[in-house]
């Protein structure tokens, strides 16, 4: 009777602290996946602080190539309209990402207007605002990596197992919102008079 009653509380050890065990890992595992979560937001934070910073910048690069080339107004509409829509985003990442892609192209063709005006790229107020632009586009750029590589963190800790298991338990879904280049990054803007 005495070794039964030894090998009932053994067992009923062995049950606890395997109880006690997966607990554990999931308590850990869980708080592992809000603390990537929260620097996906972090990071995302950042972006959008950048993408404000070039906002805010675009309105007097945009007026002072107006100056020099009132005839390219098609070129300044869609600046208007694509950083209307980064605004209006309002910190949706799929709906930024998009306009950001839209002003991406819009800017491009706004660059390549300074070619075409020589006074234009000798105007020190335009140089000063080309150069902060170019230092925001970097800070975009490495915001955006960063961004990118916080979702890859967060995607790969929640796919392996067992996260993968408390992360369905705890309602932690794969995060997709990835920032890519828009579909004609690659090409030239085109800049026609």
């Amino acid at each position: 009777m005495r070794r039964g009653l030894w090998v009932a509380i053994a067992a009923l050890v062995v049950v606890f602290l395997a109880v006690l065990l997966v607990f554990g890992s999931y308590v850990s595992a869980k708080n592992q996946m809000v603390t990537k979560r929260e620097a996906i937001t972090a990071s995302w934070a950042e972006v959008n602080n950048q993408l404000q910073r070039r906002a805010d910048l675009i309105p007097n690069l945009v007026e002072t190539v107006k100056g020099y080339a009132k005839q390219e107004t098609t070129v300044f509409g869609d600046i208007a309209n694509a950083r209307a829509g980064l605004l209006n985003a309002h910190g949706d990442p799929k709906a930024t990402i998009a306009a950001n892609g839209q002003l991406d192209g819009a800017l491009g063709r706004l660059l390549a207007l300074s070619e075409n005006y020589p006074d234009l790229k000798s105007n020190q107020n335009f140089q000063q605002l080309s150069d902060e632009l170019a230092g925001t586009e970097n800070r975009i750029s490495v915001a955006r990596m960063r961004y990118n590589n916080q979702i890859k963190d967060y995607n790969t800790f929640i796919g392996q197992f067992p996260n993968s298991i408390w992360a369905g338990m705890g309602g932690f879904q794969r995060n997709d919102d990835y920032f890519q280049a828009s579909p004609g990054a690659q090409n030239v803007p085109k800049v026609s008079f």
